[in-house]
């Protein structure tokens, strides 16, 4: 099993993770990302199976998750179903606090739904001990969650 940055042409690969079909305009919204350099995403593989994935979003337009060369949004951690609770998680997040640390950046951003209590506690029990604001959108409560690299 190994980490590495997603190569662009491989894009399509992550359907083996979650289904870009169902979510074609998040796909599309990542990919146009991937293309500009604001996103880069990392995959975790099981020889050529991808089955997990986190990014790096550079600008956000909410400075609250983006602050340019200070703070980066940890976006789309997401391990397959059958492979979670493993650690899988905490092996990206650890890998891309290490990135985002070479990159240059000192705070690291997350948002995450206030009822998904595994990632909650994967968040909180890896840094990210700062609320920066509590509210709610048409998916439900959530959090932005802040931590000091």
């Amino acid at each position: 099993m190994d980490i590495s940055q997603l190569n662009i042409e491989d894009y399509d690969k992550c359907n083996n993770i979650w289904d870009m079909k169902k979510h074609s305009d998040l796909a599309e919204k990542f990919l146009s990302e991937l293309k500009s350099g604001n996103r880069i995403t990392y995959v975790y593989k099981d020889g050529y199976n991808f089955i997990g994935e986190i990014s790096l979003v550079k600008e956000m337009n909410d400075t609250d998750y983006t602050i340019p060369n200070q703070r980066v949004y940890i976006s789309r951690l997401i391990v397959k179903p059958e492979h979670r609770r493993q650690g899988i998680g905490k092996k990206l997040v650890g890998f891309i606090t290490e990135k985002a640390k070479e990159l240059g950046y000192l705070e690291m951003s997350i948002g995450v739904d206030l009822d998904n209590y595994p990632a909650m506690k994967l968040y909180v029990d890896a840094g990210f001990n700062k609320v920066v604001y509590i509210g709610e959108d048409k998916q439900g409560k959530y959090v932005k969650l802040l931590k000091t690299i």
